[in-house]
């Protein structure tokens, strides 16, 4: 039998509904950076200012047709291992999240500089791609395209999941999540051939030169955006250098 099986128990179902809705506001914290995630529990929550980054492969079921699932996962672990690397390497992360073949991650930004090295991880993940390519080249796979998503704005963070099992996890929601993962949607496709596009209000908390890398776009949906193709040349011409 597996671990996590228990039996569902209905009555037990409405008490623990009844406990979670008549949890006071007050256990709902306004904080102003985003805490770590053993500062959570249960009963609890906190609201606050964070950045996020999405990362999306751009038509990923198009590899299911070019491609074996031996290859398929090889292209899937690689991508998604060495993302995550680079979105786990700013000192401020807070989570870093897989969900299906996009990887997206949390930042505590409470500092305008920090907004600043949120845009370098994305530059990086951006740059990243460029070495995955060479690699899969090398061994006769499809070249991957993808599409960065990046917004700065206020989040909800609490714990959820099943009281006394192991089964919860760190859910974020709020504008700023739901932004970022449109943006990554926008990004990379015929809409705008930039890999990397980012929200107005990240924008406008960028310091000149990385502003000066990105370009504005009107969407019919969310406004004005800016995108580009920003990279971090010494990993660049490193990369260029591979045989």
């Amino acid at each position: 039998m597996d671990g996590n099986y228990r039996p569902y128990d209905w009555t037990a179902s409405s008490a623990r509904i009844k406990a979670i809705l008549d949890q006071p506001a007050g256990a709902y914290e306004e904080v102003d950076g985003l805490p770590d995630r053993d500062k959570l529990t249960f009963s609890n929550g906190f609201y606050g200012m964070c950045s996020a980054i999405f990362i999306d492969i751009r038509d990923s079921s198009g590899l299911t047709s070019k491609h074996k699932r031996p290859v398929l996962a090889k292209i899937y672990r690689s991508f998604i291992s060495e993302m995550v690397a680079v979105l786990n390497s700013d000192s401020n992360v807070r989570e870093v999240n897989i969900v299906g073949d996009c990887v997206w991650a949390s930042y505590k930004t409470t500092q305008v500089n920090h907004i600043d090295d949120v845009f370098a991880t994305a530059a990086q993940a951006n740059t990243l791609l460029k070495l995955l390519n060479h690699h899969y080249e090398k061994e006769g796979i499809t070249q991957l395209s993808i599409g960065i998503g990046v917004e700065y704005g206020r989040v909800l963070m609490i714990k959820a999941g099943y009281n006394g099992s192991t089964i919860n996890d760190v859910v974020y929601m709020g504008d700023v999540v739901n932004r970022a993962a449109h943006l990554a949607h926008l990004a990379g496709r015929g809409w705008g051939s930039s890999p990397i596009v980012v929200g107005d209000v990240f924008y406008s908390n960028l310091n000149e030169n990385n502003q000066g890398l990105l370009r504005p776009q009107r969407t019919s949906r969310i406004g004005t955006v800016y995108q580009g193709n920003p990279i971090i040349p010494p990993m660049d011409e490193w990369i260029s250098s591979l045989s």
